[in-house]
């Protein structure tokens, strides 16, 4: 491959690494193409948030199309999992057999906390003694099964949030890991109750993992730059980051690229290639995107590479809102051409387009695939109709477009304009 790429052919590198060039399953998606999509995908972020679905089904979703969301349930939070939760990201389903790849970062927040003796592990250490206790004699247990038996002692320290800050501090050190869900309430266990023996008690040491993550990064991201890299497994030590990415090159792995249109202060930005990168000649895919979904989490990126400037509007009051309260990116072929803020109604059985906005990629044409799209993701939700209110300069051309997918497959969908 070249060591000069386009802006557009960077986007097309950066999507088929994300697994946008693979055609979605012709049958019923199974387990084995959820294990595919991961392995290309490295990581699936959790997010707690349900006014469409909760973050960590949309990227399947996003590549694999309409499945069953209870497949999910089974392949990432039954107690045989191929799968566990850390903080790889933010909180994420990563493979349980590289457990032992973030006992670099375990052992960080370990070292950062018992060197403070202010701080909440160092003061609280009959707490975390207790809890380990509880859970070494009785097994995997929720949060609330702990506060029910937690002692009645005077005092702050059986405090509710003292129990459930010790499960959190005992998570992130390794000494405690996540054995499943019930809804979304986490299940609490000791690590040896979790991960197997080989991948509790391999030994990475800090610079080898470092390294296998940036890769890891490479593959995953196609094109990337040295912030990418890092913010993938959100690795902060940028001088460690900067000797991986230099062995890397030495090895072969890395190839040194630059991109046209990435720059920073009018200088190219500097960019590297993974080895096992492709360059498609097109991409021809319809993908409604989460905002925590790794095409578009980082916003550095999503600007530099999808012109898109995106920041979820959760946290921001009502009336200031431009988007909307969560919108999500939509892709069509490379570009990411509109946003879309959806919303679930089960009472009505209506998907809820509450706005829709074009980007600065978008063409003439776009909304039919954009519709093609939402009919799907109420199908794969349940939902009998889909209803588009009156905001946003894409509102309209989405829902003529609706109106005309009616007769589609999905012909019990129905568009409907609100004011």
């Amino acid at each position: 491959m070249s060591d000069t790429l386009s802006a557009a052919q960077a986007r097309r590198v950066a999507l088929a690494a994300q697994g946008f060039t693979r055609r979605r399953p012709a049958t019923a998606v199974a387990a084995r193409h959820m294990h595919r999509a991961m392995e290309r995908l490295g990581v699936l972020q959790i997010d707690s948030v349900n006014v469409f679905a909760r973050s960590h089904y949309l990227p399947l979703f996003s590549r694999l199309g309409s499945y069953d969301p209870a497949l999910l349930d089974r392949v990432f939070l039954a107690r045989t999992t191929h799968y566990v939760e850390y903080l790889a990201h933010e909180a994420t389903f990563v493979p349980v057999d590289d457990w032992a790849l973030w006992r670099f970062r375990m052992d960080a927040f370990r070292s950062r906390w018992e060197a403070d003796p202010e701080s909440w592990m160092s003061r609280n250490a009959r707490t975390l003694a207790w809890v380990k206790d509880e859970l070494r004699g009785r097994g995997p247990l929720r949060p609330a099964q702990l506060r029910a038996d937690a002692p009645r002692e005077r005092g702050t320290w059986w405090d509710w949030d003292d129990v459930k800050l010790a499960l959190e501090h005992l998570w992130r050190t390794g000494d405690v890991a996540i054995s499943g869900r019930r809804g979304f309430e986490r299940q609490y266990a000791l690590e040896e109750q979790v991960i197997p023996d080989e991948a509790r008690e391999r030994v990475v040491p800090r610079d080898d993992a470092i390294r296998e993550l940036v890769h890891r990064a490479a593959r995953s991201t196609g094109v990337a730059t040295e912030s990418d890299l890092a913010d993938y497994y959100r690795i902060r030590d940028r001088k460690a980051v900067r000797q991986a990415v230099d062995e890397l090159v030495d090895s072969g792995d890395l190839q040194p690229v630059d991109v046209r249109g990435w720059e920073r202060g009018g200088r190219p930005v500097p960019a590297w290639l993974h080895r096992d990168a492709v360059l498609p000649r097109q991409v021809d895919a319809v993908a409604i995107l989460t905002p925590f979904d790794p095409v578009v989490w980082f916003r550095e990126r999503a600007l530099r590479a999808f012109a898109l400037d995106y920041r979820i509007e959760i946290y921001v009051p009502a009336h200031k809102r431009r988007y909307g309260y969560y919108s999500l990116p939509v892709l069509v072929g490379d570009r990411i051409v509109a946003r879309v803020d959806l919303k679930a109604d089960r009472a009505s059985s209506t998907l809820q387009v509450q706005s829709a906005w074009w980007e600065p990629q978008a063409r003439p044409g776009d909304a039919e695939p954009i519709a093609r799209e939402l009919t799907l993701a109420a199908t794969w939700q349940g939902l009998e109709n889909v209803s588009v209110s009156g905001w946003g300069d894409a509102a309209e051309a989405v829902a003529a477009a609706l109106r005309v997918a009616r007769g589609g497959v999905q012909r019990h969908v129905h568009a409907r304009e609100s004011a």
